[in-house]
């Protein structure tokens, strides 16, 4: 006992005092998610057509309005999340759409959402796609430019797993119970001037 009481709680006393930029965990959650959105929102609203047609493919009901409530969602989440307004509140469609591309489009396919042989998370599509792989870099080497097309980086097979899907709804959890940030979100003033 006099152990926790010499190095412990002198170690978790000096870590607490870290707790006055308790905002900032938040704000980065907040701001690496809100161009992921943006982005997935924008490219449904560009291809809305393709869109409404891959979610009847899924067998999605009422896919034209599975769709827009998709494209709205992450649109208006995207912009709501930069500022930190209503960030619990689009927390709650944010993860269901989460979840819904998890468990219609990519679960399927496992958990990794970039194809690795070595992870011990492989599948047996992840570990066929090695000998594609393979193929595509041989034809490429011989008659591609192979140095220009992989100037930008190396060639990888996406598995499209849940990986991501998960990744992005477990951050969309943890903003639901901890807000958009103390200090750093349009949440935190209104609460400040208005719920206290």
């Amino acid at each position: 006992m006099s152990l926790i009481k010499k190095y412990y709680l002198p170690l978790h006393q000096l870590l607490d005092k870290s707790k006055a930029l308790d905002g900032l965990a938040p704000l980065l959650v907040r701001l690496y998610l809100a161009p992921v959105m943006l982005q997935a929102g924008y490219n449904k609203y560009v291809g809305f057509g393709g869109v409404v047609e891959w979610f009847a493919y899924l067998g999605m009901p009422l896919p034209t309005l599975m769709a827009f409530l998709a494209m709205s969602t992450e649109l208006i989440g995207g912009i709501l999340l930069i500022i930190g307004l209503a960030t619990r509140w689009i927390s709650i469609p944010l993860m269901i759409t989460m979840l819904v591309a998890a468990f219609s489009v990519h679960i399927q396919n496992g958990w990794l959402a970039i194809a690795d042989s070595s992870s011990w998370l492989a599948n047996d599509q992840v570990l066929a796609s090695q000998e594609k792989l393979a193929m595509a870099k041989s034809i490429l080497q011989e008659y591609g430019n192979y140095e220009w097309l992989t100037s930008s980086g190396s060639f990888t097979i996406l598995n499209n797993g849940v990986e991501f899907a998960i990744t992005y709804f477990v951050m969309f959890f943890c903003l639901f119970f901890y807000g958009g940030g103390r200090y750093v979100s349009v949440d935190y003033y209104l609460a400040k001037k208005y719920l206290t």
